[in-house]
């Protein structure tokens, strides 16, 4: 059984925002020049590409992808070795963008993020993402039970 944990868009909510804005934009335009096929492409890649991790339970394995345009996954399995282990770490992300008159955006993303690390410790990648501390402990006990893994000790 595979599942599907979607973690971040790449080019944050602004980002994808405009990319959907120029998406709709060039699709719109198509009807009067093909330079609108030149919008449609830059549109759904900044407005549609995003992260996501994979786990497949049946055979113990890990993939981060990168879904280029929201449809292509890119990225490599990691198979699970009895040394790695699983842990919590709290996310701290913000998104900063300017206006033409220079006033800032910050947009802030605050969230916990179940994550593989190795026999040393280190960040291996991202498994889940979820809002609160109970969820995450909760999908963190199931996730290692169902993979054989132990809990990071921080």
């Amino acid at each position: 059984m595979i599942t599907k944990n979607k973690l971040d868009k790449s080019f944050g909510e602004v980002g994808t925002s405009s990319g959907v804005f120029i998406f709709v934009v060039g699709l719109i335009s198509i009807y009067f020049s093909l330079f609108g096929l030149i919008l449609v492409l830059i549109g759904a890649f900044v407005g549609f590409t995003s992260t996501s991790t994979l786990i497949d339970f049946d055979k113990k394995r890990f993939k981060f992808s990168t879904n280029l345009f929201g449809i292509v996954p890119i990225g490599e399995w990691v198979y699970i070795t009895t040394d790695m282990k699983i842990g919590i770490k709290k996310s701290n992300k913000v998104w900063r963008t300017y206006s033409r008159s220079n006033r800032t955006l910050d947009i802030t993303n605050r969230d916990y993020r179940i994550m593989l690390y190795d026999s040393n410790n280190k960040e291996i990648m991202p498994v889940q993402k979820t809002d609160n501390l109970e969820s995450a402990k909760l999908n963190m006990d199931k996730i290692s039970k169902q993979l054989g893994l132990n809990h990071r000790v921080a």
